[in-house]
């Protein structure tokens, strides 16, 4: 089979991509997965209708077929969060032609592409879970081509199923977003180069969509202490009445500040904002100490500790705070007077302590402070 040549600009975007500076917070540890998609081939039309000209022929119509399902499976270690080294095999798929001329004859072509491959791959965070991906590598392809002729046309190579392993570059470029720590989707597109097995060489672009698991992630969870409620401050004592005249109604005194930090762990199921039987019952511990002020305002915050995505943790954090603030609206506190906010892990009560940024147990363990939600209730008596 013969194949029309193309630049090698992909070569070049994908060296760009490995060189960028990046700062995608991934764990190192190893992961595996799988693409799926489509392959393509350019065919040498004028090469062939030139061979079967040397023969006295004229080409009458070429029909090819350059389109076919392809996959690779792979798996790699992921270095650091910038950087992986991953091994794959693939399997591009079969191409072939089929030449009719003048006189009356057929020349069929066919190859059938796979091998394996090593590749450096590269991540640039774009944004929120949105990442971009850049590889470089090396891959061994087998080409697999048999022909046949028909009529008038003379079998133009000496062998019927000529065999030809190549080893050349492999270049591509892609996009990634993670749904966990854990699960990710890739959408890519690589050029392989190879040999077929008469020495003509070529190119195959790769569409394809896929899975990518990483192993030993450990979804970050809330473990959060409860801190006891503090004491109300006694109202002073209202001054006595002047003589001879009525004295005037005692003044309101305004209460001291109540702050009371809350457990996730007490509160919701892991990743979860519905409030699960015990926080209710630490939801109500809190309503009855509310009992008998006058609210100038309830502020509800919730938060998270340093580790994980910050937009996974956000979104989280303002969803809990959003469902203690319902919970105290439905034990009698007015709703214009509540507010519930999320601040992922923005305000954080340990300050420098806690070393790294894997999330090891101790890590875990030390960021325990930082995990909660905040009430923060501001009224008089």
């Amino acid at each position: 089979m013969t194949f029309a040549k193309t630049p090698g600009a992909l070569a070049v975007a994908a060296f760009a991509a490995l060189a960028a500076p990046l700062a995608l917070a991934q764990d190192s540890g190893w992961y595996a997965g799988g693409n799926v998609g489509r392959a393509a081939v350019t065919i040498d039309d004028a090469r062939i209708t030139q061979g079967l000209a040397a023969q006295g022929l004229a080409t009458n119509s070429i029909e090819n077929h350059d389109r076919e399902t392809a996959f690779k499976v792979f798996g790699g270690y992921q270095f650091n969060p910038n950087i992986a080294l991953e091994a794959d095999y693939f399997s591009l798929g079969h191409f072939g032609y089929a030449a009719k001329t003048t006189p009356a004859g057929t020349l069929q072509g066919d190859m059938r592409l796979r091998g394996v491959g090593i590749d450096l791959v590269g991540t640039l965070p774009l944004a929120g879970n949105l990442s971009a991906l850049g590889r470089i590598g090396v891959t061994s392809t087998r080409a697999n081509d048999s022909f046949a002729a028909t009529g008038a046309v003379t079998m133009p190579y000496s062998g019927m199923h000529p065999s030809q392993r190549s080893t050349d570059l492999k270049v591509g470029l892609g996009l990634a977003y993670a749904f966990t720590p854990a699960l990710s989707l890739r959408l890519e597109a690589e050029r392989y180069r190879f040999k077929d097995g008469v020495g003509n060489r070529g190119n195959a672009d790769m569409i394809s969509v896929g899975l990518v698991y990483r192993f030993g992630v450990q979804p970050q969870r809330a473990y959060v202490a409860v801190a006891p409620a503090p004491v109300m401050a006694p109202a002073a004592a209202p001054p006595p009445p002047p003589p001879p005249v009525v004295a005037p109604p005692p003044p309101v005194q305004a209460a001291a500040p109540m702050r009371v930090s809350l457990s996730a762990d007490a509160l919701f199921d892991f990743d979860q904002s519905t409030i699960k039987p015990a926080g209710r019952a630490e939801l109500d511990k809190l309503a009855s100490q509310l009992q008998g002020l006058r609210y100038d305002s309830v502020q509800v915050t919730g938060h998270t500790d340093r580790l994980g995505a910050h937009d996974y943790n956000q979104k989280l954090s303002e969803r809990r705070a959003q469902a203690v603030r319902e919970f105290l609206v439905s034990a009698g506190v007015a709703p214009a007077k509540i507010t519930a906010r999320g601040v992922d892990g923005s305000d954080p009560v340990t300050h420098g302590e806690c070393k790294g940024n894997k999330p090891t147990p101790a890590l875990i363990a030390c960021l325990q402070p930082d995990r909660r939600v905040d009430v923060e209730v501001t009224g008089t008596r």
